[in-house]
């Protein structure tokens, strides 16, 4: 006796044209992001459109801001992968239909609409409001290097392009002498009125590359005066004395580099102890975990990061009209400085902000007794708040609020690599993902709600 199986038959047609909502659960991620973004305003795409009549009609923002943001939140950015999903996902099949996009059209359409997508975070934003998930009392701040798209050995040092300027122009006028030699030679030859020969390759290769080092040279002196005028300022501000060399005439650190590939891009110190070409990349987050403020800068350190931060979240929250305010910070030990301790302080906000860099799983130590004396410095003041009962209370509230947030950007969203190059554009993909992730919290929400 045979054993019975179910009948299959992959050719076997259909009576009715099937539609491909019958092939996935209702709760599927595609269809809250199609109702989610039928929600939002894309007036300013539509817009964009209806300046151009010429050519053939474009594909509906509505669709492709839909297929872009599930993409992203299924771990697929590139366009021709994403290109690829619209012929074999059935989710995305559901978002474009029969027309599928070129990989061209999807690269063009973020491209040309970056500074659109970005403007969709203030969107989810009020979404997430509606929703309570932007309670704003205490709000953590933390970065976190993302590696740039532009490789490593692309970047070269101040010094080594003085080395390197200084080799490259002998070689080019040793090229040019035997050049000019070989021309003589001809000319005595064949006469002064034949055709000759264009540059050797070696020769252009050279110019080339000389020229790309003097761009390159120059870039890093201009960055140079311009952190120092910026450092002019600050201490300007604080009171301080200035350098005894003028910021137009401070040259650059020997030891700064320049990335050929993304010059806009960072040499940075890694999580996992190496460097790489990086930006770095910012939040700040609530207690929910949704992200009110998020950007991109080359800055390694993130001390000079807390107030703008700070003042971006202000305005989101204008933006978006988000009743509640914040009145607590939390941030590691790379935030701190004295000037930032006391700008919280004198804004009234409570501040728990650590002065030193912990060993993994250290514990802070327990605060003294009594009252606080009087005479310490902000440092000392604030290593004292951390140590008491209620500060070290508030500050392990950090590890399950902001650090989560980057291990759900990295590990499930797949992005531990930016895509597009220079610093705006990084800055624009960065708020893409960012408001991809408070999309999925208000998807899981809503499943958690009606589920």
């Amino acid at each position: 006796m045979t054993k019975a199986y179910r009948a299959w038959n992959p050719e076997q047609p259909y009576l009715f044209p099937a539609s491909p909502r019958d092939w996935l659960p209702e709760d599927d991620l595609v269809y809250f992001l199609l109702d989610t973004v039928a929600t939002l305003d894309l007036q300013p795409f539509l817009t964009y459109y209806e300046r151009n009549l010429r050519g053939q009609p474009p594909f509906h923002p509505q669709m492709m801001v839909t297929l872009l943001l599930y993409c992203y939140a299924t771990g697929t950015r590139s366009s021709r992968r994403i290109m690829r999903r619209c012929q074999t996902d059935l989710a995305c099949r559901v978002v474009v239909g029969e027309d599928i996009p070129d990989f061209r059209t999807i690269s063009d359409f973020r491209k040309t609409h970056l500074e659109r997508l970005e403007q969709l975070f203030i969107e989810v934003l009020k979404l997430c409001a509606l929703a309570g998930l932007t309670k704003l009392g205490t709000l953590v701040l933390d970065g976190s290097k993302i590696k740039a798209n532009a490789a490593r050995h692309k970047a070269m040092s101040y010094e080594r392009m003085q080395v390197e300027e200084k080799r490259l122009q002998q070689e080019i006028r040793q090229l040019l002498a035997e050049a000019q030699a070989v021309d003589d030679a001809e000319d005595a030859a064949h006469g002064r009125d034949q055709g000759g020969e264009e540059f050797p390759p070696e020769l252009q290769r050279r110019q080339s590359r000389l020229a790309k080092i003097q761009e390159a040279k120059a870039a890093l002196e201009e960055r140079a005066r311009v952190e120092a005028a910026a450092e002019a300022t600050r201490r300007q501000a604080d009171g301080k004395p200035p350098r005894p060399v003028p910021p137009e005439e401070v040259p650059p650190d020997p030891k700064d580099q320049y990335n050929f590939t993304d010059p806009e891009s960072r040499i940075m110190k890694t999580a996992n102890k190496g460097w790489d070409q990086c930006g770095n990349a910012q939040v700040v987050v609530t207690k929910d975990q949704i992200i009110v403020a998020a950007d991109v800068t080359a800055e390694a350190n993130d001390k000079r990061q807390l107030q703008p931060m700070l003042v971006e979240v202000c305005q989101n929250r204008e933006a978006a009209e988000l009743a509640e305010t914040f009145d607590r910070v939390v941030t590691d030990s790379g935030f701190f400085s004295e000037a930032n301790v006391t700008f919280l302080e004198e804004a009234g906000i409570d501040v728990y902000m650590a002065t030193e860099r912990l060993k993994h799983h250290e514990e802070i130590p327990a605060a003294p007794r009594g009252r606080c004396p009087a005479g310490l410095s902000a440092k000392q003041r604030m290593a004292r708040k951390l140590r008491t009962k209620q500060g070290r209370a508030v500050y392990a509230q950090r590890k399950s609020i902001v650090e989560p947030v980057f291990g759900q950007i990295k590990e499930m969203l797949g992005f531990r690599q930016f895509l597009l190059r220079g610093l705006a554009k990084m800055r624009g993909e960065w708020r893409l993902v960012c408001t991809v992730h408070n999309l999925l919290k208000l998807w899981r929400q809503a499943v958690a709600v009606t589920g």
